[in-house]
C-alpha cells in the first residue's frame, strides 16, 4: 500500500449532488486519506476510470466478475449502499479484494418516508393543496372543501413484513399514532421485541387479510420475489393500503396495476420498482391511487452525511489494517 493511495469514486452523485463536483455532503475527509478522483457517473468507463487505482467506492455502477478482473490493481471495493449486490463477490474475493458496505445509515429517513407516503394517500395533501392553487377554495360555498375522503389512522391495523431495523422503526411511529402493529412471523420463528410496542405476529397470509395498511421491509431473495402476487393483493381489505420502500421485486407490479385499476386498494405508496429508472411502459406509471417517488427514501441530508462518515471510516479502516463493516 502506497502513503497516498489512488481513491477512484464512480458515481458520487446521489450521495453528494449539488452545483458543482463537490456537492452538498463534503468529501473532504476521503480525499484527506489519499488521492481523491471523483465523478459523478462512469457507466462503461468505469474500469477505465478505476485502472490502477488501489480503492474505488461505488454505488450503483456493477463491479463483475468482468470488470473486476480487468482491475488486477484493485484491493478494495467500498460500496456506498447496505446492498452489496452490484459487487461480484466471489470474483472480489478470489483476487484478494475487501469490500465493504454502509449499514443501517438510513433507519430514520426511510422510516420517515414510509409515513410521507402514507399520509399522502389517506390524508390527499397534493390533491387538496392543488386545488386550493387553482383557486377552489376562493369560490367555495363553504369555510372548507375536500376532494377525497380523509382517513384516520389511530385505531387501524398496521402490518409490516419484515421486523429489522428499519421495520421496528416503522413500528415505533405506526404505535405513536395510535396503530395496532402486526407482523409477519419470520421462517425462522424470529419475535424480536420492541420497546414500548405491543407487536401481534401473524402468519403472512393472515397478516395480508387483516392489516389496513401493509408496509414491506424485508430483504429480496428467491423466497420473497414476487412476495405481494394476485392472490395476496386480492385477499387485502378493499380499502387498505400498500407500502413499498424495500425492493421493488417484492411485488408483482403487474398484479398490482391490475388491482388498482380494478378499484381495490386505497392507494398504493412506493419508493422502489422493479426497474430504477423505469421504462415509459412500466405498468405502475399512470396507475389510479398509486404514489412514486424515485427511490429516495434514504436520500435526507442527515442520512447522506452519515453515509460519508461511514464510508470514510471504512477507508480508514482499511489502510490501518483494521477491519469494519467487510462484506468479504
Amino acid at each position: 500500500m502506497t502513503d497516498s493511495p489512488r481513491i477512484v469514486v464512480v458515481d458520487g452523485y446521489t450521495l453528494s449532488p449539488g452545483p458543482s463536483a463537490r456537492g452538498d455532503v463534503a468529501w473532504g475527509e476521503l480525499a484527506a486519506l489519499g488521492t481523491l478522483e471523483l465523478h459523478e457517473r462512469s457507466g462503461e468507463l468505469r474500469v477505465e476510470r478505476a485502472a490502477g487505482a488501489s480503492i474505488v467506492l461505488t454505488n450503483k455502477e456493477v463491479f463483475d466478475s468482468e470488470t473486476i478482473r480487468k482491475l488486477p490493481a484493485l484491493r478494495y471495493i467500498g460500496v456506498l449502499a447496505t446492498g452489496v449486490d452490484v459487487v461480484d463477490l466471489d470474483a472480489a474475493r478470489a483476487q484478494g479484494i475487501t469490500v465493504t458496505n454502509i449499514p443501517a445509515y438510513s433507519t430514520p429517513s426511510v422510516a420517515q418516508h414510509v409515513f410521507a407516503l402514507l399520509l399522502e394517500i389517506v390524508s390527499h395533501t397534493s390533491l387538496h393543496t392543488g386545488a386550493v392553487m387553482k383557486g377552489e377554495w376562493q369560490v367555495s360555498d363553504d369555510f372548507m372543501f375536500t376532494r377525497a375522503t380523509l382517513r384516520e389512522l389511530a385505531g387501524k391495523n398496521f402490518g409490516i413484513v419484515g421486523l429489522g431495523s428499519i421495520g421496528s422503526a416503522v413500528a415505533r411511529i405506526a404505535a405513536a399514532f395510535g396503530m395496532n402493529v402486526l407482523a409477519a412471523e419470520s421462517p425462522s420463528g424470529r419475535r424480536p421485541a420492541i420497546a414500548g410496542v405491543s407487536v401481534k405476529f401473524l402468519p403472512l397470509d393472515e397478516l395480508f387479510v387483516e392489516a389496513d395498511i401493509v408496509s414491506l421491509h424485508c430483504p429480496l431473495n428467491l423466497q420473497t420475489e414476487g412476495l405481494v402476487n394476485a392472490t395476496r393483493l386480492a385477499s387485502m381489505r378493499s380499502d387498505a393500503v400498500l407500502l413499498n420502500t424495500g425492493r421493488g421485486p417484492l411485488i408483482d407490479e403487474r398484479a398490482l396495476r391490475e388491482s388498482l385499476d380494478a378499484g381495490h386498494l386505497a392507494g398504493a405508496g412506493l419508493d422502489v420498482l422493479s426497474q430504477e429508472a423505469p421504462p415509459a411502459d412500466h405498468p405502475l406509471l399512470g396507475a389510479p391511487r398509486c404514489h412514486i417517488t424515485p427511490h429516495l427514501a434514504w436520500a435526507t441530508w442527515e442520512a447522506r452525511q452519515r453515509l460519508m462518515a461511514i464510508a470514510t471510516s471504512n477507508v480508514r479502516q482499511y489502510l490501518l489494517g483494521s477491519s469494519q463493516n467487510v462484506v468479504t
